[in-house]
C-alpha cells in the first residue's frame, strides 16, 4: 500500500497538471476565441446543439479546471471533465487516430482517463474538499492508522 502522504503528492500533481490544461483549454473557448466562434466552429465539425456545446464545453473545463487545482468537488468536476472528453472524443476525434497532431485522440483520452481517476480518488488531504469535509478528514485518519498497524 502506497502512504498517505505519497498518495496525497501524487494527488496533487495530477490535480494541478490537468487542471491548468483545462483551465488553458476552457480560457481558450471564453477569452480567446469567444463562446459565439467556439460555437461557430462545434456547428461545422458537427457537434450536436453547438451553442449550447460550447457553454457545457468551455464552462466545465475552466470551472472544473479551477476545481481540480484547488481540490474543490473534485469528484464532481472529475466526473463532469470526463463527460466532456467523452463528447470530445465521440464528436471530434473518434476514428482520427491516435496522434493529436492528425486530430487524434491522445490528449483527449489521457485527459479524460486522468480526470475520471481523479473522481474516482478525490482531492486527497492537498485540497480544499478535505479541509471542508471532516469525514474526509476521518477517514483519512482511519487510513494512517491502518498504515501504523498493518
Amino acid at each position: 500500500m502506497v502512504p498517505t502522504v505519497i498518495r496525497d503528492l501524487a494527488l496533487l500533481i495530477a490535480r494541478l497538471g490537468i487542471g491548468v490544461v483545462f483551465v488553458a483549454h476552457g480560457w481558450q473557448k471564453v477569452g480567446v476565441n469567444g463562446l459565439a466562434a467556439t460555437a461557430a466552429a462545434f456547428d461545422q465539425i458537427g457537434v450536436p446543439l453547438p451553442v449550447l456545446s460550447a457553454w457545457f464545453a468551455a464552462l466545465v473545463e475552466l470551472l472544473g479546471g479551477i476545481a481540480l487545482i484547488i481540490g474543490l468537488a473534485v469528484p464532481v468536476a472529475g466526473a463532469l471533465l470526463a463527460v466532456n472528453m467523452l463528447g470530445a472524443y465521440l464528436f471530434v476525434h473518434a476514428g482520427k487516430g491516435l496522434f493529436v497532431d492528425t486530430g487524434g485522440a491522445e490528449l483527449v483520452m489521457a485527459l479524460g482517463a486522468g480526470s475520471l481517476a481523479l473522481a474516482a480518488a478525490g482531492s486527497g488531504r492537498c485540497g480544499l474538499d478535505h479541509l471542508l469535509t471532516p469525514r474526509l478528514r476521518r477517514e483519512h485518519g482511519r487510513e494512517r492508522r491502518r498504515e501504523r498497524v498493518g
